[in-house]
C-alpha cells in the first residue's frame, strides 16, 4: 500500500471526507450507519407535519391531465398538539431537594437548585419545551444539549435538535450513549446559495489512566444542493473560533439528552429511535385525508349549474338591426350554454346535492379508528363540531387519554432529570458551578396536574387519612404537592414554627416584653 492510500485511509477512518468524496447522504459518513428506512420514515413524518403533500392529478372533461392541491386535515400536527398540551405546561415546577448532611445545617443542593433555576430561566426552558413537545410527538424524537456560550456571556445555553437532526452512534437498553447532531446554515455568495452542514459528534474515549473522556468533534460540510451533505471544509468558513475537538472530563452521562414518545419502536425493533405517535396509523391518516380531499373537491365542484339553450345566450341583432337585450349577467358562471332540441325545456337545473353528512360520518368513523390506535378516549377528535371531554370527565372515568398521557409524562420526567444533571456536570467541569451533583432521586418534577386532579379532593382525602393516623404529614405533602421528601420535611418544620409563633401564650409573652421589658 502506497503512502497516499495510507493517508486517505487514515482520514477516512477518522471521519474526514478530505479524499475528495462528496457525502450525498448522512449514511455516507464512515461513522454513521442508520437504517435508511428509519431516515425515510422521519422525513415522511416531517413532510406530513408540515402539510407537504404532492398535488393530485386528474383528467378533466376534455381528457386533459390537470393538477390541483391536495386538501388535507393535518391530523399528525393536531394529535401531537393535543397530547403535548396534556403532558406539559409552563406551570411545571422543577426543584432539586434540599437534603441535609448529618451534623451540617447547610443545604447540600441549594446551590445546585439556584443554579438550575437560573439556567432554565435564562433559556426559557419551560416555554421552549412546551413548544418543542409537539414536533417531538409528531416526528418521534427530540435532542437537547447544554453548551457554554463563551463568546457572548459565558452562560450555559441549550441547543435543540428535532428527530431529523439527530443520529445515534451507540446505544443499549439504558439509552443512547453516543450520537451526532446536525445543523444546516445557508450562505449566499453573489447569485449562488451554499448550504453548510455542521456535524457534531458526541463520543466517549479512554484517557491514559483508563478514565472516561467525553469528546465533541465538529465537522463542517459545504454543498450547492440542499439535499446533500457536501464536501468537508474548514470550520472557519462559518464558525470562527470553533474548535475541531473538545475534551471534557468528569461527566457521568452524555451531554445530549434524547427524548422519545413512550412506546416501543415496533416498526424497527432494533432501532433506538422513537416513533411518532401516528407512525402506526399511516393508513388511517391517508383514509382521513383522502375523504376530506374528496369532500373539499365536491364542495368546489358542487356549485349550482344550470343548462340553458344556446339560443338564450347567443347575442345576435334582431330583424330591425337594433342591439339585442342581454339576457344574463356576464359575471355569472352558473349558466352553461348547450344546444337544446325542439320541444325541450330551455332551462334545466342539473345541480346535485353535496353529500355532506355522508362525508362527515365517514371522517368521524376514521377518527374513531385513529383514537383507538393512539390509545385516546372516544370523543377526543370530532369532525362535526362536538366539544372534547373536560379534564374532570377524563379523571372521573379513569380515562384512557389520561393513562396514555401518564406514559409520556414519565419519559419527559426522565428527560428533564437527565438534562439537569448534564447541565450541572458541564458547569462543574468548566468551573461555573462548585456544588454537589444530585442524583435522579433528589430532582423533583411537578407537572402541575391540577388540570387533571382535583386538589380539593386530594386535600380532603389525605386530610382524613392523616387525622386517623393512616399517613404521616410529610408523606401527604409529598403526594398532594409532588415535591421531594426533603422539601416536604422542610415545609412541616416551617409550619410548626408558624404555629408556635401564633400560639396565645407566646403572643402574651411578646406583649409583656413590649410593656415591661424582657424577663430576666
Amino acid at each position: 500500500m502506497n503512502v497516499i492510500q495510507r493517508i486517505k485511509n487514515f482520514f477516512k477512518k477518522g471521519g474526514y471526507a478530505l479524499s475528495g468524496k462528496e457525502l450525498k447522504t448522512i449514511n455516507d459518513h464512515p461513522k454513521i450507519n442508520i437504517d435508511p428506512n428509519e431516515l425515510a420514515r422521519i422525513e415522511r413524518n416531517l413532510r406530513q407535519y408540515q402539510g407537504d403533500y404532492p398535488k393530485v392529478e386528474y383528467v378533466n372533461s376534455y381528457g386533459e391531465l390537470k393538477k390541483r392541491d391536495y386538501m388535507t386535515l393535518n391530523i399528525r400536527k393536531l394529535s401531537a398538539s393535543v397530547l403535548a398540551g396534556l403532558v406539559f405546561n409552563e406551570q411545571c415546577e422543577i426543584v432539586i431537594s434540599d437534603a441535609k448532611e448529618e451534623g451540617n445545617q447547610t443545604n447540600r443542593f441549594k446551590s445546585a437548585n439556584d443554579f438550575i433555576q437560573h439556567v432554565f430561566e435564562h433559556n426559557k426552558f419551560k416555554k421552549n419545551l412546551a413548544e418543542y413537545l409537539e414536533p417531538t410527538f409528531a416526528l418521534g424524537g427530540l435532542t437537547v444539549r447544554p453548551y457554554i456560550n463563551a463568546a457572548d456571556n459565558n452562560e450555559i445555553e441549550f441547543s435543540w435538535a428535532l428527530a431529523n437532526a439527530f443520529y445515534p452512534l451507540r446505544s443499549n437498553s439504558n439509552g443512547i450513549s453516543e450520537g451526532v447532531m446536525k445543523s444546516v446554515t445557508t450562505k449566499i455568495e453573489g447569485n449562488q446559495t451554499f448550504y453548510y452542514t455542521l456535524l457534531e459528534f458526541h463520543e466517549w474515549e479512554k484517557d491514559e489512566e483508563g478514565n472516561n473522556l467525553y469528546v465533541i468533534t465538529n465537522e463542517l460540510y459545504k454543498s450547492e444542493n440542499h439535499g446533500e451533505i457536501g464536501k468537508r471544509v474548514p470550520l472557519d468558513e462559518i464558525y470562527e473560533g470553533l474548535k475541531e475537538k473538545t475534551y471534557i472530563q468528569g461527566l457521568s452521562r452524555p451531554l445530549f439528552n434524547y427524548l422519545k414518545p413512550a412506546g416501543f419502536n415496533n416498526i424497527n425493533p432494533h432501532s433506538p429511535l422513537g416513533l411518532g405517535i401516528c407512525d402506526n396509523s399511516i393508513s388511517t391518516l391517508k383514509d382521513i385525508n383522502d375523504t376530506y380531499d374528496q369532500f373539499a373537491w365536491e364542495k368546489k365542484m358542487g356549485q349550482r349549474t344550470v343548462f340553458v339553450s344556446d339560443e338564450m345566450v347567443n347575442i345576435v341583432p334582431d330583424e330591425s338591426g337594433r342591439p339585442p337585450k342581454q339576457v344574463f349577467d356576464p359575471d355569472v358562471n352558473v349558466y352553461k350554454s348547450i344546444h337544446m332540441g325542439d320541444g325541450i325545456e330551455p332551462v334545466k337545473d342539473v345541480t346535485r346535492d353535496i353529500r355532506t353528512q355522508q362525508y362527515i360520518d365517514s371522517i368521524n368513523q376514521s377518527l374513531r379508528t385513529l383514537e383507538m390506535e393512539l390509545k385516546l378516549s372516544v370523543g377526543t377528535f370530532s369532525f362535526d363540531g362536538r366539544s372534547m371531554k373536560t379534564a374532570t370527565e377524563i379523571v372521573s372515568e379513569n380515562d384512557l387519554t389520561f393513562r396514555t398521557r401518564n406514559d409520556h409524562v414519565y419519559e419527559v420526567e426522565q428527560f428533564i432529570k437527565g438534562l439537569v444533571i448534564s447541565v450541572l456536570e458541564l458547569a462543574k467541569s468548566f468551573k461555573l458551578f462548585d456544588g454537589e451533583i444530585p442524583t435522579f432521586e433528589h430532582i423533583g418534577v411537578d407537572f402541575d396536574d391540577g388540570v387533571f386532579q382535583d386538589r380539593t379532593a386530594l386535600l380532603e382525602f389525605y386530610g382524613k387519612a392523616k387525622t386517623f393516623g393512616f399517613i404521616p404529614t410529610v408523606e401527604a405533602i409529598e403526594r398532594i404537592f409532588k415535591v421531594p421528601k426533603e422539601t416536604a420535611e422542610q415545609w412541616v418544620k416551617e409550619i410548626k414554627n408558624e404555629e408556635r409563633s401564633q400560639s396565645p401564650d407566646l403572643q402574651e409573652l411578646e406583649r409583656e416584653s413590649v410593656l415591661f421589658g424582657a424577663r430576666e
